[in-house]
């Protein structure tokens, strides 16, 4: 077993666990953190996407053992500054995408990145930057959120 130390939505964290473990587990089961949903386990669904250093990343698919002390994860419930909303997680309720809910913390954490990532590139969020999110909606909610992106991606 081994002791692993990282951030979790601005809290410095450390976890006794064993190495192979995936982060998706520690957050879920060992720290209470539930933003990130189980889907698939395996890097396809996307369900648990959140921000590790800044970027998007899938906690079931990377070990505990590959984080450092340095490593700074934000999930979902890391994205609202007190009482105020991300302007992303806010477009999403304007835009009322969400039916059943499940994939949508993940959604919003892709969109997010994915805006970040056109900013810094000078591109617009157009249907071809759109294109690349490939998270999975299982109620087919896709013309709601990327019209939720193109609002959030207005308010950041």
């Amino acid at each position: 077993m081994g002791s692993h130390t990282f951030t979790v939505n601005g809290e410095k964290v450390t976890v006794d666990v064993e190495d192979d473990v995936r982060v998706l587990w520690v957050l879920r089961d060992l720290l209470g953190v539930t933003g990130p949903k189980y889907g698939c386990g395996i890097n396809v669904c996307k369900a648990c996407t959140s921000h590790i250093n800044g970027k998007a990343f899938n906690p079931c698919s990377v070990p505990v053992g590959a984080l450092s002390e340095s490593d700074e994860i934000t999930t979902i419930e890391g994205l609202a500054t007190g009482d105020e909303l991300h302007p992303m997680q806010q477009a999403w309720i304007d835009k009322d995408v969400a039916q059943c809910g499940y994939c949508q913390p993940g959604q919003i954490m892709a969109a997010i990145d994915l805006v970040k990532r056109c900013s810094a590139e000078g591109r617009s969020i157009d249907d071809e930057a759109l294109d690349g999110i490939r998270n999975i909606c299982r109620c087919g909610t896709y013309r709601r959120i990327r019209e939720a992106i193109k609002a959030g991606a207005d308010g950041m």
